[in-house]
């Protein structure tokens, strides 16, 4: 499979050749480079201590509307680590911001909203984000871009199933019992909703891969509390939705949700070139139950960086094996960095999957 790139602008780098046979796009396309390519979700953030040092006295949505500072946090990583892609430094809730919605993110807990969205009223309060608004993150990803080359930028965003259970709880959830609930009730404002949602996000992915990103995330935290069929009949025609938005625009389309080892066999429908899978399911079985036709991601355990050496080293042996059922594989976590990983055991594992 290769992905036409007429659509996109004449200096975006997959049409003017910079990414379009980097090793994370060839895999993306089901083509196996010899080596892997290897990135990590959450690789830019508060794990390195030059972020630390840029972030500092300066929020955390602040941040991610800087463009200068939100481009440089960006590329610490690929400059520290040299891994195979940079994945775009925001929030799953720039979007719902630049939308209108009162949200900010507290330290030690996430995400958290000024006033939850649980009503039909409330659902037809959320107004359309405008396209202006996105200039932040057009400017970032262009500044970004012109440093990175060779190496594709990857843009993401959250799936419209985690921002309506942010939306809904008013902040972060284990359970997302209201979220649910509402799904359940009132069917009518749960896809206006959700509707609305797949909108800010897929305004979000599409300004990312206008400025030029080489490939997208689609990032579904939360899917894994909900049954299959659930998912199915209410959730992922949303997602496709969110994905759609970037029709014409050919570029790779990843999709990583946690806990969504049953729902598998239903992400390249919604428009997945590539499935991620969280550390719970081996690659060989994840592979099996998407029929071997799908390149995977992952799923290097993160609890496994603070592991000694040799054991981290045998594991990822084992992801890479496992992996190599898949048509293509792209190296990466089963979740993100978490805040407390050394980064010389990422910049470790790189080079060892490069080796």
């Amino acid at each position: 499979m290769t992905f036409a790139t007429a659509a996109l602008p004449a200096d975006h780098p997959l049409t003017d050749g910079r990414t379009a046979r980097s090793p994370l796009v060839r895999a993306a396309q089901g083509d196996r480079p010899a080596i892997p390519p290897v990135w990590f979700m959450r690789q830019a953030g508060r794990s390195l201590p030059e972020y630390r040092e840029s972030r500092a006295g300066t929020e955390m949505l602040d941040a991610c509307l800087d463009p200068a500072l939100a481009a440089e946090i960006t590329l610490q990583p690929v400059r520290r680590h040299r891994v195979d892609a940079a994945v775009f430094f925001s929030d799953i809730v720039v979007p719902v911001l630049l939308a209108g919605v009162g949200v900010k993110i507290v330290p030690g807990r996430g995400p958290v909203l000024d006033e939850p969205v649980r009503t039909a009223s409330d659902v037809l309060n959320l107004r359309p984000i405008d396209p202006a608004a996105l200039d932040p993150i057009r400017e970032a990803v262009r500044i970004v871009v012109a440093e990175l080359g060779s190496t594709p930028l990857v843009g993401f965003g959250g799936a419209p199933y985690t921002l309506a259970s942010y939306l809904v709880e008013g902040g972060p959830s284990k359970e997302q019992l209201r979220t649910r609930a509402l799904m359940r009730t009132d069917p009518r404002t749960w896809a206006t909703l959700l509707n609305w949602c797949a909108d800010v996000t897929g305004a979000f992915l599409r300004a990312q891969v206008e400025a030029g990103a080489s490939v997208v995330q689609l990032f579904d935290s939360w899917a894994g509390s909900l049954s299959r069929s659930d998912y199915q009949r209410r959730v992922s025609p949303h997602s496709r939705r969110a994905f759609d938005a970037l029709r014409g625009l050919d570029v790779p389309r990843i999709h990583f949700g946690l806990g969504m080892g049953e729902m598998l066999d239903l992400l390249p429908g919604i428009g997945a070139d590539v499935v991620g899978i969280d550390w719970r399911l081996p690659l060989d079985v994840a592979n099996e139950r998407l029929g071997g036709r799908v390149p995977l991601q992952g799923n290097i355990d993160p609890a496994l960086l603070q592991a000694p050496w040799p054991v981290l080293a045998a594991h990822i042996e084992d992801v890479i094996d496992r992996g190599a059922a898949a048509p293509a594989h792209i190296v990466n976590l089963g979740h993100g960095v978490p805040p407390e990983t050394d980064p010389t055991v990422l910049t470790r594992i790189v080079e060892f999957v490069h080796a």
